[in-house]
Protein backbone atom coordinates (compact mmCIF):
# COMPACT_ATOMS: atom_id res chain seq x y z
CA UNK A 1 0.00 0.00 0.00
CA UNK A 2 1.41 3.39 -0.99
CA UNK A 3 1.29 6.25 1.47
CA UNK A 4 -1.19 8.93 0.46
CA UNK A 5 1.15 11.74 1.52
CA UNK A 6 4.91 12.14 2.02
CA UNK A 7 6.70 15.41 2.72
CA UNK A 8 10.46 15.46 3.12
CA UNK A 9 11.46 18.98 4.14
CA UNK A 10 15.18 18.38 3.53
CA UNK A 11 16.18 19.30 7.09
CA UNK A 12 15.86 15.97 8.84
CA UNK A 13 12.09 16.45 9.20
CA UNK A 14 9.64 14.28 7.29
CA UNK A 15 5.83 14.16 7.45
CA UNK A 16 3.57 11.37 6.33
CA UNK A 17 -0.14 10.68 6.57
CA UNK A 18 -1.21 8.79 9.69
CA UNK A 19 -4.00 7.01 7.82
CA UNK A 20 -6.38 8.39 10.44
CA UNK A 21 -10.06 8.64 9.32
CA UNK A 22 -9.39 10.51 6.05
CA UNK A 23 -6.37 11.60 3.98
CA UNK A 24 -4.57 14.78 5.10
CA UNK A 25 -6.28 14.86 8.50
CA UNK A 26 -3.39 13.81 10.76
CA UNK A 27 0.32 14.01 10.04
CA UNK A 28 3.02 11.97 11.70
CA UNK A 29 6.34 13.81 11.86
CA UNK A 30 9.72 12.13 11.93
CA UNK A 31 12.95 13.73 13.03
CA UNK A 32 15.86 11.83 11.50
CA UNK A 33 19.40 12.42 12.75
CA UNK A 34 22.45 10.25 11.94
CA UNK A 35 20.24 7.26 11.23
CA UNK A 36 18.27 7.60 14.48
CA UNK A 37 14.58 8.49 14.48
CA UNK A 38 12.00 10.19 16.70
CA UNK A 39 8.31 9.91 15.85
CA UNK A 40 6.14 12.86 16.87
CA UNK A 41 2.50 11.85 17.43
CA UNK A 42 1.06 8.50 16.43
CA UNK A 43 -2.47 8.77 15.04
CA UNK A 44 -4.45 5.60 15.77
CA UNK A 45 -3.55 1.90 15.45
CA UNK A 46 -4.04 2.32 11.66
CA UNK A 47 -0.67 4.14 11.60
CA UNK A 48 1.41 0.97 11.71
CA UNK A 49 1.66 0.08 7.98
CA UNK A 50 2.47 3.68 7.03
CA UNK A 51 5.02 3.96 9.86
CA UNK A 52 6.84 0.83 8.68
CA UNK A 53 6.69 2.03 5.06
CA UNK A 54 8.15 5.39 6.13
CA UNK A 55 11.12 3.74 7.82
CA UNK A 56 11.66 1.52 4.78
CA UNK A 57 11.57 4.55 2.50
CA UNK A 58 14.30 6.11 4.67
CA UNK A 59 16.31 2.88 4.50
CA UNK A 60 16.00 2.34 8.26
CA UNK A 61 14.78 -0.51 10.42
CA UNK A 62 12.39 -0.47 13.37
CA UNK A 63 15.38 -0.59 15.74
CA UNK A 64 16.44 2.89 14.48
CA UNK A 65 13.57 4.48 16.44
CA UNK A 66 14.85 5.93 19.73
CA UNK A 67 11.77 7.92 20.72
CA UNK A 68 8.04 8.14 20.21
CA UNK A 69 7.03 11.62 21.40
CA UNK A 70 3.41 12.54 22.09
CA UNK A 71 2.34 16.18 22.03
CA UNK A 72 -0.67 15.12 24.13
CA UNK A 73 -2.78 12.06 24.85
CA UNK A 74 -5.94 12.79 22.84
CA UNK A 75 -6.40 9.58 20.88
CA UNK A 76 -5.87 11.04 17.39
CA UNK A 77 -2.34 11.79 18.65
CA UNK A 78 -1.70 8.95 21.10
CA UNK A 79 -4.02 6.12 20.03
CA UNK A 80 -1.32 4.38 17.99
CA UNK A 81 1.44 4.78 20.59
CA UNK A 82 1.14 1.30 22.09
CA UNK A 83 1.20 -0.30 18.64
CA UNK A 84 4.32 1.65 17.64
CA UNK A 85 6.08 0.92 20.94
CA UNK A 86 5.39 -2.78 20.41
CA UNK A 87 6.90 -2.52 16.92
CA UNK A 88 9.97 -0.45 17.96
CA UNK A 89 11.86 -2.47 20.57
CA UNK A 90 14.49 0.21 21.32
CA UNK A 91 12.11 3.14 21.62
CA UNK A 92 11.09 5.10 24.68
CA UNK A 93 7.86 7.10 24.90
CA UNK A 94 8.08 10.80 25.77
CA UNK A 95 4.88 12.33 27.15
CA UNK A 96 3.69 15.10 29.48
CA UNK A 97 3.84 13.94 33.13
CA UNK A 98 0.02 14.24 33.32
CA UNK A 99 -0.30 11.82 30.41
CA UNK A 100 2.15 9.12 31.48
CA UNK A 101 -0.18 7.06 33.68
CA UNK A 102 -2.86 7.01 30.97
CA UNK A 103 -0.35 5.43 28.59
CA UNK A 104 0.43 2.73 31.17
CA UNK A 105 -3.26 2.16 31.90
CA UNK A 106 -5.34 3.49 28.98
CA UNK A 107 -8.77 2.29 30.19
CA UNK A 108 -9.78 5.64 31.70
CA UNK A 109 -8.67 7.54 28.60
CA UNK A 110 -10.68 5.20 26.37
CA UNK A 111 -13.70 5.49 28.69
CA UNK A 112 -13.57 9.29 28.37
CA UNK A 113 -13.56 9.13 24.58
CA UNK A 114 -16.30 6.47 24.60
CA UNK A 115 -18.51 8.79 26.67
CA UNK A 116 -18.25 11.42 23.92
CA UNK A 117 -18.40 9.22 20.79
CA UNK A 118 -19.92 5.89 21.80
CA UNK A 119 -18.37 2.43 21.88
CA UNK A 120 -18.99 1.57 18.23
CA UNK A 121 -17.06 4.61 17.01
CA UNK A 122 -14.17 4.11 19.43
CA UNK A 123 -13.82 0.46 18.49
CA UNK A 124 -13.93 1.25 14.76
CA UNK A 125 -11.54 4.21 14.82
CA UNK A 126 -9.16 3.29 17.64
CA UNK A 127 -9.59 -0.44 18.25
CA UNK A 128 -7.62 -1.78 21.15
CA UNK A 129 -5.46 0.97 22.70
CA UNK A 130 -2.42 -0.95 23.91
CA UNK A 131 -0.78 -0.20 27.27
CA UNK A 132 2.92 0.72 27.47
CA UNK A 133 5.26 -0.50 30.20
CA UNK A 134 6.01 2.33 32.64
CA UNK A 135 9.78 1.71 32.51
CA UNK A 136 9.72 2.65 28.80
CA UNK A 137 8.07 6.04 29.48
CA UNK A 138 9.92 9.33 29.99
CA UNK A 139 7.73 12.02 31.60
CA UNK A 140 8.69 15.28 29.90
CA UNK A 141 8.17 18.21 32.20
CA UNK A 142 8.87 21.76 31.01
CA UNK A 143 12.47 22.14 29.80
CA UNK A 144 13.12 18.42 29.34
CA UNK A 145 15.58 17.85 26.49
CA UNK A 146 15.37 14.78 24.29
CA UNK A 147 18.72 14.12 22.63
CA UNK A 148 18.32 12.37 19.28
CA UNK A 149 21.87 11.40 18.28
CA UNK A 150 22.91 14.79 19.72
CA UNK A 151 20.08 16.77 18.11
CA UNK A 152 18.30 18.62 20.92
CA UNK A 153 14.51 18.50 21.10
CA UNK A 154 13.28 20.80 23.87
CA UNK A 155 9.92 19.97 25.48
CA UNK A 156 7.72 22.92 26.45
CA UNK A 157 4.73 22.64 28.78
CA UNK A 158 1.93 24.32 26.78
CA UNK A 159 -1.55 24.16 28.33
CA UNK A 160 -4.62 25.73 26.71
CA UNK A 161 -5.81 22.93 24.44
CA UNK A 162 -5.16 20.30 27.10
CA UNK A 163 -3.29 20.27 30.41
CA UNK A 164 -1.23 17.30 29.17
CA UNK A 165 0.14 19.11 26.11
CA UNK A 166 3.78 19.70 25.21
CA UNK A 167 5.28 21.36 22.15
CA UNK A 168 8.72 20.29 20.94
CA UNK A 169 11.33 22.80 19.77
CA UNK A 170 13.83 21.33 17.33
CA UNK A 171 16.86 23.50 18.05
CA UNK A 172 18.65 22.47 14.84
CA UNK A 173 15.99 23.98 12.58
CA UNK A 174 14.43 26.48 15.01
CA UNK A 175 11.06 24.93 14.36
CA UNK A 176 8.35 23.72 16.72
CA UNK A 177 6.11 20.66 16.60
CA UNK A 178 2.90 22.13 17.95
CA UNK A 179 0.43 19.23 18.18
CA UNK A 180 -2.92 21.05 18.53
CA UNK A 181 -1.58 24.10 20.35
CA UNK A 182 -1.10 26.20 17.22
CA UNK A 183 -4.47 25.36 15.72
CA UNK A 184 -5.53 23.43 12.63
CA UNK A 185 -4.46 24.18 9.07
CA UNK A 186 -5.84 21.72 6.56
CA UNK A 187 -3.96 21.69 3.29
CA UNK A 188 -7.16 21.43 1.18
CA UNK A 189 -7.87 25.04 2.24
CA UNK A 190 -4.63 26.49 0.87
CA UNK A 191 -5.34 29.22 -1.70
CA UNK A 192 -2.44 30.22 -3.97
CA UNK A 193 -0.04 28.86 -1.37
CA UNK A 194 -1.69 30.81 1.47
CA UNK A 195 -2.74 28.62 4.39
CA UNK A 196 -5.84 29.04 6.53
CA UNK A 197 -5.48 28.50 10.29
CA UNK A 198 -8.14 28.04 12.98
CA UNK A 199 -8.01 27.21 16.70
CA UNK A 200 -9.05 23.90 18.22
CA UNK A 201 -11.01 24.44 21.44
CA UNK A 202 -11.93 20.81 22.19
CA UNK A 203 -13.20 19.44 25.52
CA UNK A 204 -12.43 19.15 28.30
CA UNK A 205 -9.44 21.31 29.21
CA UNK A 206 -9.66 24.22 26.76
CA UNK A 207 -8.76 27.54 28.36
CA UNK A 208 -8.50 30.67 26.18
CA UNK A 209 -6.05 32.56 28.38
CA UNK A 210 -3.74 29.56 28.71
CA UNK A 211 -3.96 29.00 24.95
CA UNK A 212 -3.05 32.62 24.29
CA UNK A 213 -0.14 32.47 26.77
CA UNK A 214 1.16 29.23 25.23
CA UNK A 215 1.01 30.66 21.70
CA UNK A 216 2.87 33.79 22.87
CA UNK A 217 5.45 31.55 24.49
CA UNK A 218 6.01 29.65 21.24
CA UNK A 219 6.51 32.98 19.46
CA UNK A 220 9.17 33.94 22.02
CA UNK A 221 11.46 31.33 20.40
CA UNK A 222 11.15 33.11 17.01
CA UNK A 223 10.51 29.84 15.18
CA UNK A 224 11.22 29.61 11.44
CA UNK A 225 8.33 27.18 11.04
CA UNK A 226 5.72 25.26 12.98
CA UNK A 227 4.69 21.68 12.24
CA UNK A 228 1.06 20.97 13.11
CA UNK A 229 -0.37 17.51 13.54
CA UNK A 230 -3.34 18.79 11.43
CA UNK A 231 -1.57 19.33 8.93
CA UNK A 232 2.19 19.76 8.87
CA UNK A 233 4.39 22.74 8.04
CA UNK A 234 3.54 26.44 8.22
CA UNK A 235 5.98 29.31 7.77
CA UNK A 236 5.40 33.01 8.44
CA UNK A 237 4.70 32.07 12.04
CA UNK A 238 4.09 35.55 13.47
CA UNK A 239 1.37 36.27 10.89
CA UNK A 240 -0.25 32.87 11.44
CA UNK A 241 -0.26 33.45 15.22
CA UNK A 242 -1.91 36.81 14.70
CA UNK A 243 -4.69 35.17 12.65
CA UNK A 244 -5.05 32.30 15.15
CA UNK A 245 -5.43 34.61 18.15
CA UNK A 246 -7.93 36.83 16.31
CA UNK A 247 -10.07 33.76 15.56
CA UNK A 248 -9.71 32.59 19.16
CA UNK A 249 -11.03 35.88 20.54
CA UNK A 250 -14.05 35.70 18.25
CA UNK A 251 -14.84 32.06 19.08
CA UNK A 252 -14.80 32.95 22.77
CA UNK A 253 -17.04 35.98 22.24
CA UNK A 254 -19.52 33.95 20.15
CA UNK A 255 -19.73 31.36 22.94
CA UNK A 256 -20.16 34.05 25.59
CA UNK A 257 -22.96 35.68 23.59
CA UNK A 258 -24.98 32.45 23.58
CA UNK A 259 -24.17 31.57 27.20
CA UNK A 260 -26.30 34.36 28.63
CA UNK A 261 -29.46 33.49 26.74
CA UNK A 262 -29.46 29.71 26.47
CA UNK A 263 -28.55 26.45 28.11
CA UNK A 264 -28.38 22.75 27.30
CA UNK A 265 -28.99 21.45 23.80
CA UNK A 266 -30.32 24.78 22.55
CA UNK A 267 -27.15 26.54 23.68
CA UNK A 268 -24.99 23.85 22.05
CA UNK A 269 -26.85 24.12 18.74
CA UNK A 270 -26.61 27.91 18.72
CA UNK A 271 -22.90 28.01 19.60
CA UNK A 272 -22.12 25.38 16.99
CA UNK A 273 -24.13 27.28 14.37
CA UNK A 274 -22.53 30.63 15.17
CA UNK A 275 -18.97 29.27 15.00
CA UNK A 276 -19.81 27.40 11.77
CA UNK A 277 -21.15 30.59 10.19
CA UNK A 278 -18.04 32.47 11.31
CA UNK A 279 -15.62 29.79 10.04
CA UNK A 280 -17.32 29.52 6.63
CA UNK A 281 -17.38 33.30 6.19
CA UNK A 282 -13.66 33.41 7.02
CA UNK A 283 -12.94 30.60 4.54
CA UNK A 284 -14.81 32.48 1.81
CA UNK A 285 -12.89 35.66 2.65
CA UNK A 286 -9.69 33.59 2.40
CA UNK A 287 -10.70 32.71 -1.16
CA UNK A 288 -11.63 29.08 -0.56
CA UNK A 289 -13.96 27.85 -3.32
CA UNK A 290 -14.75 24.36 -2.02
CA UNK A 291 -18.51 23.69 -1.81
CA UNK A 292 -20.16 23.94 1.61
CA UNK A 293 -20.77 20.19 1.60
CA UNK A 294 -17.04 19.51 1.35
CA UNK A 295 -16.27 22.08 4.03
CA UNK A 296 -18.72 20.30 6.33
CA UNK A 297 -16.90 17.01 5.62
CA UNK A 298 -13.54 18.55 6.48
CA UNK A 299 -14.70 20.53 9.52
CA UNK A 300 -17.69 18.58 10.88
CA UNK A 301 -15.93 16.86 13.77
CA UNK A 302 -13.88 19.93 14.68
CA UNK A 303 -16.94 22.19 14.79
CA UNK A 304 -18.76 19.77 17.08
CA UNK A 305 -15.76 19.43 19.40
CA UNK A 306 -14.96 23.15 19.32
CA UNK A 307 -18.53 23.93 20.40
CA UNK A 308 -18.38 21.34 23.20
CA UNK A 309 -15.02 22.64 24.43
CA UNK A 310 -16.25 26.22 24.53
CA UNK A 311 -19.27 25.06 26.54
CA UNK A 312 -17.20 23.10 29.05
CA UNK A 313 -15.08 26.22 29.52
CA UNK A 314 -18.17 28.42 29.96
CA UNK A 315 -19.61 26.04 32.56
CA UNK A 316 -16.32 25.83 34.43
CA UNK A 317 -16.01 29.59 34.47
CA UNK A 318 -19.51 30.02 35.85
CA UNK A 319 -19.09 27.30 38.51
Amino acid sequence: MGMSDWRDYGNGIVAFDAGYVRPLLAAIHLVVEKGRVAFIDTGSRDVLPNAMAALERLGLSSSAVDYVILTHIHLDHAGGAGHLMAAFPEARLVVHPRGARHMVEPAKLVAGVTAVYGAEYVNRVYGNVLPIASERIIPASDGHVVSLAGRRLLCLDTPGHARHHICILDEATRSIFTGDMFGLSYRELDVDGRPFIFPTTTPTQFDPQEMRDSIERLLSFSPDAVYLTHYSRLGDVVQRAHELLAHLDILVSLAEAEAEANSGERRHARIKQSITDYLFAQLRAHGCLLPDEQLHEIWGTDLELNAQGLEVWLDGRMA
